[in-house]
């Protein structure tokens, strides 16, 4: 999703602590200044990613749906030489509780190789959602779903080359498969076994399979493929198992996030909506894979992990370069929500 926790009030701070009605945590108002790289992003790109999300917000106290309207009807009017104005002149910066240290983590879409039909290399089917699955009640777990629980039932909408491939597919929830016939379609998630998800980075570890220091996505996958023997007892460890259905697909942006938007590579962001306004525009600043990450990103999605003011989750988009920085992506840092400069002044009075 650089640096440790980062003082926030000071010199720099124009506000003394202000109680946030709804959350009850403190907030405090600060400088576009004391964004550390602030000056140095494309503003630009943060504006459209905004734009995509207006006719969507969800506002958080002490925000209103007029407070966004506003805001939206002046950014729809702003050439991108001047979205940086924008955003100094339309919002306030503003950060939560006494000590506002964030956590970042990254997720990312998958990007897989698949085919319609079974054959010895596409053997591993992605299921579409079972008319007769139960609600929220537990239903086949994945070895029994593995072992051919489903089969004969017309649910395979593709094959994928193993096991391992379909399973971090699940752990994202949708992703790009590409066919043979050189198309790629979009799976996004339908439905699941009602069986509680248990993490196989931890059971590795608590096993002794793995360090603590080699657990990411990547390095599981690298470890899980090493060990074919066993790859299906490990991966069955997480009885968990996701339904799929097909959508429609845009190469340029990520899947349908929970605000009902696409999401944008390194511009959209999970958040908790109970304390961040999904399609309000936040400030990170933490440290990444490749260096400081310091950029205007939109809070697009959620996350079933993201809970409280001090947690969100970056989208990295697909491919193997954002499997890699997603993978590892585990920092601390700061999370600056953007605030209507109305509702920022609502709270001084």
């Amino acid at each position: 999703m650089s640096g440790r926790g980062r003082a926030l009030l000071g010199a720099a701070a124009i506000a003394a602590c202000l109680a946030g009605a709804a959350s009850g945590e403190d907030m405090h108002t600060i400088r576009f200044g004391d964004l550390k790289g602030w000056t140095h992003d494309d503003h630009a790109a943060g504006l459209a990613t905004f734009l995509i999300s207006c006719d969507r917000l969800r506002p958080v106290p002490p925000e209103t749906a007029e407070d966004w309207a506003a805001v939206c009807a002046e950014a729809r009017q702003v050439a991108p030489a001047d979205a940086r104005a924008f955003f100094e002149r339309a919002f306030r910066p503003i950060v939560s509780g006494s000590r506002p240290e964030s956590l970042f983590t990254g997720y990312f879409e998958p990007e897989l190789e698949g085919a319609r039909a079974r054959s010895e290399v596409f053997a591993w089917p992605v299921y579409s959602r079972p008319d007769d699955l139960p609600k929220g009640e537990p239903w086949f777990t994945r070895e029994e779903i593995d072992g051919g629980a489903l089969e004969g039932r017309g649910l395979e909408i593709v094959w994928l080359r193993d096991p391992v491939a379909a399973f971090f597919l699940h752990v994202q929830g949708s992703g790009r498969v590409r066919l043979r016939d050189g198309t790629t379609i979009r799976l996004g998630y339908a439905g699941r076994n009602n069986h509680p998800y248990r993490s196989i980075g931890r059971y590795l570890r608590d096993s002794g399979l793995m360090k603590r220091g080699n657990i990411s996505a990547e390095g599981i996958a690298t470890w899980v493929n090493a060990d074919r023997a066993h790859r299906l007892s490990v991966l069955n460890h997480n009885p968990s198992f996701i339904f799929f259905q097909e959508h429609e697909i845009d190469p340029a942006f990520g899947p349908v996030g929970a605000l009902g938007v696409p999401l944008t590579p390194e511009r959209s962001v999970a958040v908790d909506p109970e304390k961040v306004a999904l399609g309000g525009p936040v400030w990170v600043e933490t440290k990444g894979r490749e260096g400081p990450i310091r950029q205007l990103m939109v809070a697009q999605d959620r996350g079933a992990a993201v809970n409280g003011a001090q947690r969100a989750d970056i989208f990295f988009g697909w491919g193997l370069a954002a499997f890699r920085n997603a993978s590892v992506q585990n920092a601390r840092g700061r999370l600056v929500r953007l605030v209507p400069r109305a509702a920022a002044d609502r709270l001084e009075r």
